[in-house]
């Protein structure tokens, strides 16, 4: 079970750090303007509510402003535009979470939960240099 909440959760910090795989014409014109974003980034996921275990850490890589999970046991979507925003969907083994936040820089937060409600929290993000 916990293996199946961390990879729900960074599918979860991969979502958040995007807007919807339905992005609308003009928003779609803005991601095309996020590359500032894009690179490989290192995200921890705190649960403030509900048994989803704390402190886990993932990373995810953004290109072309879409959020990719570097992990292959949970699919990821997600999408960040021009000015930062982000919003992700992560889904494994029948679970799903999402996210939503902003990127300013090399930095970036916001706030996760899954979708049945019963965990939430905060997420962080950080660029990676390398």
């Amino acid at each position: 079970m916990k293996n199946i909440l961390r990879s729900i959760f960074l599918a979860t910090a991969t979502a958040l750090l995007v807007t919807s795989a339905s992005v609308p014409s003009q928003a779609a014109a803005q991601i095309a303007r996020a590359s500032s974003f894009d690179g490989n980034w290192s995200v921890v996921i705190n649960t403030l509510r509900g048994d989803c275990g704390s402190a886990l850490r993932y990373s995810v890589r953004i290109i072309g402003g879409q959020v990719q999970g570097l992990d292959q046991n949970a699919q990821v979507a997600g999408v960040v535009n021009a000015s930062g925003l982000i919003r992700v969907a992560v889904a494994q083994a029948g679970r799903s979470a999402s996210g939503a936040g902003r990127l300013a820089g090399n930095y970036g937060s916001g706030l996760w939960r899954t979708s049945s409600g019963e965990c939430s929290g905060q997420w962080t993000a950080a660029r990676r240099s390398y």
